[in-house]
């Protein structure tokens, strides 16, 4: 990609859902997008649609636990300069369910897209995120960082991991003008919960859109506040919630998410 003077992001998972909602959303406020994901179609239609609007993109495949291939793709994408000022560390994937009745090798594939997939993604685009000065770093985590999901327990726990990932390095890389933060959904109307019915998604139904959570990603980049946050939950019920097991005592945080899952 030839150097440019517009700010630059490169998103992961970028084909459908979140993801593309998000770059669709950068793209309007004139971000060159780079979008990146396993599948190759949707790929192509967003990067259409991004130029109809006179916008500009380069997509390419990436499998986020290739380690080489994020090596490519950043190269690829920041070829003639080295310029990153977003990272959206998006790509993830869900299983739900009994934990015993979800198969091996299903949790190990949440483990590994969700937590190894974002940790290759955030040192391989270290080298490019140091030489922007305010760079920006936005991590995919959940409501379920919240406290332990029921039925999403393996979900919940990479999402754990996202979370404390951010914690550490938005204190580690301030150093480096790099900003590290993350955004809590809850349930998000995208493929990701076709076809889902737990406790949890009976309670609380299904309220956000792709385009909410992209918003919000976008939003939290652009803040300006003298003490920026570390979290951002999306939507009044991620916001409760949050505010709730802030507040609650232990036993009482267990209690309501005891009474929400239904179990």
């Amino acid at each position: 990609m030839a150097p440019t003077s517009r700010p630059t992001v490169f998103i992961t998972g970028a084909a459908a859902g979140i993801g593309r909602a998000t770059a669709l959303q950068f793209a309007r406020r004139g971000y060159v997008v780079g979008a990146y994901d396993i599948e190759e179609e949707g790929l192509g239609s967003l990067r259409e649609e991004i130029l109809a609007q006179g916008g500009r993109a380069r997509t390419g495949i990436l499998d986020v636990t290739d380690t080489d291939e994020w090596s490519v793709r950043l190269a690829e994408f920041a070829s003639g300069g080295s310029r990153l000022d977003v990272l959206v560390n998006n790509a993830g994937v869900l299983s739900s369910g009994h934990f015993e009745d979800i198969p091996l090798e299903a949790h190990r594939r949440m483990v590994d897209i969700n937590v190894l997939g974002t940790i290759n993604g955030l040192h391989a685009a270290f080298p490019y995120l140091k030489e922007t000065p305010g760079a920006h770093v936005v991590n995919l985590a959940s409501a379920s960082a919240i406290y332990g999901q029921p039925e999403l327990a393996t979900y919940s726990a990479t999402k754990f991991a996202v979370r404390g990932l951010t914690e550490a390095l938005e204190l580690e890389w301030r150093g480096h003008d790099i900003r590290v933060l993350d955004v809590w959904p809850l349930f998000v109307r995208t493929g990701m919960i076709r076809g889902m019915s737990i406790g949890s998604t009976r309670s609380l139904g299904v309220r956000l859109t792709a385009e909410d959570v992209a918003e919000a990603i976008v939003d939290a980049t652009q803040s300006r506040r003298r003490f920026p946050k570390v979290h951002y939950p999306v939507g009044v019920q991620a916001r409760v919630l949050a505010a709730s097991a802030r507040m609650s005592p232990g036993w009482l945080a267990r209690l309501s998410n005891k009474v929400l899952s239904r179990v």
